[in-house]
C-alpha cells in the first residue's frame, strides 16, 4: 500500500520565512495553557486505552459499527494536539487555534467497518504494533534532539532547518498511523515503517 494513501495523513506546513526568536526562545513558557487544554482533552478521552477505545473496540467486534460521533471527536482531537504538538516543536510560531486547521493537515479515513474492518483484529493491533512502539521510542528520542537543535539554529538564523523539519513531521505522521491502527481502529492495513508522506 503506498503512503500516501494510508487511512491516516498528516502534513504540516514548512514556515518558509523567518520564525519569531523571541516566540521560540520562550516556547517552553508559551506552550503551557495549549498543552494544559491538550492535555485535560486527551486525559479526559483516553482515547489511547480507555473510554473511547474500549467502547468502539466493542461496537467493531460486536456490532460491527463505528460509531461517526466518535469518529469525530477523535478526529478533531487529533488535529488539536497535533497542532499543539508541532508547536511545542518549533515548527510554526503561530499560536496553535482550537478549531482551525492553520499549518497542520492531518486527516483520517472513516472506515466502512462491515466492507474495511476485521472484527477480531482489533482485540490484538495493540500487540501487532509492538515493533512500531520500539522504533517510534528511538525515533521520538532523535525528535526531541532534533527539535533542541532547532531551537539554537532558529535563534541564531530564523529559519527551521529543512532536514530537521522534515525528520520531525516524519516522527509524528509515524506515531498518528500506528495510534490509527492500533488506537483509533480506523484501519486494518499494517502501518508502513516509514517517515514519508
Amino acid at each position: 500500500m503506498a503512503n500516501s494513501t494510508y487511512a491516516a495523513r498528516l502534513s504540516i506546513d514548512y514556515p518558509d520565512r523567518q520564525l519569531d526568536r523571541l516566540s521560540t526562545a520562550l516556547r517552553i513558557f508559551f506552550v503551557i495553557p495549549i498543552a494544559i487544554v491538550a492535555t485535560l482533552l486527551s486525559n479526559s478521552d483516553a482515547s489511547w486505552g480507555g473510554a473511547l477505545f474500549l467502547p468502539v473496540l466493542l461496537m467493531v467486534l460486536f456490532r460491527r459499527k463505528y460509531p461517526r460521533w466518535w469518529f469525530d471527536f477523535e478526529l478533531q482531537l487529533s488535529r488539536f494536539t497535533s497542532r499543539v504538538s508541532a508547536y511545542s516543536a518549533l515548527m510554526s510560531d503561530r499560536y496553535p487555534a482550537t478549531d482551525d486547521d492553520q499549518y497542520v493537515h492531518l486527516e483520517l479515513d472513516y472506515p466502512d467497518v462491515e466492507r474495511d474492518l476485521n472484527r477480531w483484529l482489533p482485540l490484538v493491533k495493540w500487540f501487532l504494533a509492538i515493533p512500531h512502539y520500539i522504533v517510534l521510542i528511538v525515533l521520538s528520542i532523535g525528535a526531541f534532539f532534533a527539535t533542541i537543535f532547532a531551537w539554537f539554529a532558529i535563534l541564531f538564523t530564523g529559519r527551521y532547518p529543512r532536514g530537521l523539519f522534515d525528520y520531525v513531521e516524519g516522527v509524528m505522521r509515524w506515531w498518528l498511523r500506528v495510534s490509527a491502527y492500533a488506537f483509533l481502529l480506523i484501519t486494518d492495513a499494517y502501518p508502513p515503517f516509514s517517515l514519508k508522506a
